[in-house]
């Protein structure tokens, strides 16, 4: 296995990790003298950072996989959704915005494997990278107003950013997903298959 693919196998492991940190009430609220909030921001973040590594890593090497292409957005999904639903429990951020992010990714991600299937590649839109960016800025600072609600303001920001990304980006997906793979114009098809689909709806 090459360093990405270990990178993103890291990354699943530590969804388990981070979801127990979060909600298991260690007494005094620390670990081993740190607060559980600081750490699990920590694992949350290293987390995050092997997902811009194990990309920047495999383009630059040239070690792009099909195991990696499979199991790096399932990586992101499992963090995403550890992270958020845990936030839930916490009682940190609103179930129905969780819904709508987590609805979202799953959409998106039935929609490019559907394309993909059908030899078309749906590349990744620029308002997913902005939701990516702010669920990432409310997760972390979610995550440390536990106890402290000094980043509270900037995580209930963050988190109405990304849902807001999250339904723009998502009709985006679907407009061009309609775009490429919906059914073509007739004057697009074949000459062939026009004059068969016109003798079936006469």
């Amino acid at each position: 296995m090459n360093l990405p693919n270990s990178l993103t196998v890291t990354r699943i492991f530590l969804v388990p990790l981070l979801v127990v940190v979060l909600l298991t009430k260690f007494e005094g609220r620390q670990i081993f003298g740190v607060p559980n909030e600081i750490v699990g921001a920590a694992i949350f973040a290293i987390a995050s950072l092997t997902d811009w590594a194990d990309g920047y890593l495999a383009r630059r090497r040239k070690q792009i996989t099909p195991l990696g292409q499979m199991i790096d957005p399932l990586a992101d999904k499992l963090l995403t959704l550890a992270a958020l639903v845990s936030l839930v429990q916490m009682d940190l951020a609103p179930a129905w915005m969780v819904a709508v992010i987590l609805g979202r990714d799953f959409a998106v991600t039935a929609l490019r494997s559907l394309s993909y299937a059908r030899g078309v590649a749906i590349p990744a839109s620029p308002l997913g990278k902005t939701k990516m960016v702010a669920q990432v800025v409310a997760i972390l600072a979610l995550i440390l107003s536990h106890g402290r609600r000094d980043f509270f303001p900037l995580g209930q920001a963050a988190l109405w950013v990304a849902v807001a990304a999250a339904i723009v980006s998502a009709a985006d997906y679907f407009r061009r997903f309609n775009l490429f793979v919906g059914p073509r114009p007739a004057e697009l098809r074949p000459p062939g298959e026009r004059r068969a689909t016109d003798r079936k709806v006469g």
